[in-house]
């Protein structure tokens, strides 16, 4: 195959536009007003033909390299203009051009302004001053504390262990923290903290209700209906109307015996308290050394049959030293020793019949 020569190879539109504007007429000016004249007419050819005066032709100056004259303009893009286009339609470098480079340069320009120590160190100080005078302004000082729904006794122990010297800024008070202390008051079931205008903080304290006394080997503690100790009793004498129970883990089974003495109020009158045996059940301790022995389960019903049967029978009002009623198919009756000896003396008497 021939390989074709240079004016018979295909010219592609970057150099065709190349070759229009080489082709351009009046491309180069190598001398300033020096053209190819064009062809005179024949009037001024005569003309020139006279006879002129001699002049003295003066020096010409050398004459300088003149722009090209503008020819048409490529349209098409270069090759630098043209990438550029393409790379801008992609919407991660638009992204990251509109966004990342911005956000670069900043971050760039503060890494540069906090890399020296002094700054930083300035800035935290002016900070902790700005801090500082804005927290201790006068309409943000707490100057009084109130305590409502508390007992005295209860109130001067809150005052007491409560952390806070008064005035001190609202910023610094950690009232969470005031309110757990609080609540860490054996006589407190619940508490509110806030802080009111005029800088009062407002305690607002629920406290706990004793339901029972727990009797332990040192002291008499008074028991909420859910066992959590409410404070130390040192008379029992003052709380006379409080029943009382004893025993290990009796502490952790209130609510059931809250449920048997419920049970028991016909009878609570003679009821000196109850004894939890074993940690597992319950012994009802009435007057004149009598006991009702209850049994690990369904310990109400127990105590109501005793109860139903006392109404009926009179049964603790007799010679009866311990009810058991720890079987429920087989309750069982111990006599005291007093009624021991008695029935003993009536069967060794010797009955007489009429008639023998």
């Amino acid at each position: 195959m021939r390989p074709l020569t240079a004016p018979e190879r295909p010219i592609s539109h970057y150099r065709a536009g190349r070759l229009r504007s080489r082709a351009a007429p009046g491309r180069w000016e190598w001398l300033a007003g020096r053209r190819a004249p064009a062809e005179a007419p024949a009037d001024d050819v005569a003309a020139d033909e006279a006879p002129q005066p001699e002049v003295r032709e003066a020096a010409v100056p050398r004459a300088r390299r003149m722009r090209p004259a503008a020819g048409p303009r490529d349209p098409s893009p270069s090759r630098w203009a043209y990438r550029m286009e393409r790379l801008w339609l992609t919407p991660l470098f638009r992204g990251l051009m509109r966004y990342g480079l911005p956000m670069l340069v900043v971050a760039l320009a503060v890494g540069l302004y906090f890399g020296n120590a002094d700054r930083r160190a300035a800035i935290v100080t002016r900070i902790a001053d700005l801090r500082s005078q804005i927290e201790n302004r006068p309409e943000f000082m707490v100057k009084l504390m109130s305590i409502d729904g508390a007992s005295a006794p209860v109130a001067d122990a809150i005052r007491a262990m409560l952390p806070v010297n008064l005035p001190a800024s609202s910023f610094t008070l950690d009232l969470d923290g005031l309110r757990r202390a609080i609540e860490g008051v054996d006589a407190v079931q619940t508490a509110t903290v806030q802080v009111r205008t005029g800088g009062v903080l407002a305690v607002i304290v629920v406290e706990r209700k004793p339901a029972i006394l727990w009797r332990t080997a040192n002291s008499l503690e008074m028991l909420d209906a859910t066992g959590h100790r409410v404070a130390t009793l040192l008379d029992r004498a003052a709380r006379a109307d409080m029943p009382v129970i004893a025993g290990a883990g009796a502490e952790n089974a209130v609510p059931e015996a809250l449920a048997i003495l419920a049970a028991a109020r016909p009878i609570l009158a003679r009821i000196r308290g109850l004894e939890r045996i074993g940690e597992r059940r319950w012994d009802i301790v009435l007057d004149r050394d009598q006991r009702i022995l209850l049994p690990e389960e369904n310990p109400v019903q127990a105590v109501e049959q005793a109860v139903a049967v006392d109404s009926a029978e009179d049964m603790l009002s007799r010679d009866l030293a311990v009810v058991d009623l720890r079987n429920a198919a087989r309750p069982t009756l111990r006599l005291t020793e007093n009624a021991v000896a008695e029935m003993r003396k009536l069967n060794e008497t010797p009955t007489k019949v009429p008639g023998q």
